[in-house]
């Protein structure tokens, strides 16, 4: 099944570059303290960490040498769990914050997304977000029942009842995905990392 997610995700977003990680997960899932979903390896033996359509990182499981990018999974959840103890949790459930763990970054509004570990079995986990704009009314903290690569999918094609992310920069929009190495080859060369169109300001570094 989470091959499938992700088989269903490169048909409207091939990977590009050389994509996909060489990663130690024994290494990876000890230093984090839980095993991870299969489509989250999946889509790093596929797309590896990176960046879609300069709207939305994807976390990397281990640090990575990188000079633009490669946000990691325990760089990132700290964030989320000040997030989700500072909204009070999430409405109808009583997990703390030590349950969540992310997996993604907004870049126009940055957003958080994660895995809610509602249990033992992580390909089970679903996936919740923290909206950074949201209206008065509604909660900051929202929940998907699906997994990672299924919500990337079905954001790309508009498949939510509405759009579960602060800004509608990837709602029904495919983008390419770019992986860490092609940004930071981009960058050094004087290129926008995600477009790889010449970058004006790249003078300034």
């Amino acid at each position: 099944m989470t091959g499938t997610q992700v088989d269903a995700l490169v048909r409207i977003m091939p990977p590009a570059h050389g994509s996909g990680e060489e990663v130690d997960w024994d290494t990876a899932e000890a230093q984090l303290g839980t095993r991870l979903p299969a489509d989250y390896h999946a889509f790093m033996a596929v797309y590896g960490g990176g960046n879609i359509g300069g709207q939305l990182s994807i976390l990397l499981p281990l640090p990575v040498d990188s000079v633009w990018s490669g946000g990691t999974i325990a760089g990132e959840t700290p964030n989320l769990r000040h997030y989700w103890e500072e909204e009070g949790g999430l409405a109808g459930t009583d997990f703390g914050a030590d349950a969540v763990m992310a997996w993604g970054v907004g870049c126009s509004s940055p957003d958080l997304l994660g895995w809610l570990m509602t249990g033992p079995d992580p390909d089970r986990w679903p996936v919740v977000v923290w909206r950074r704009h949201v209206s008065w009314d509604e909660p900051s903290l929202a929940l998907f029942d699906c997994g990672m690569a299924e919500f990337v999918r079905r954001l790309l094609l508009a498949e939510f009842d509405r759009c579960p992310l602060s800004d509608l920069s990837l709602w029904g929009r495919i983008e390419p995905f770019v992986h860490w190495r092609e940004q930071d080859r981009r960058f050094l060369a004087g290129l926008d990392p995600i477009t790889g169109e010449p970058d004006p300001t790249a003078e300034m570094f």
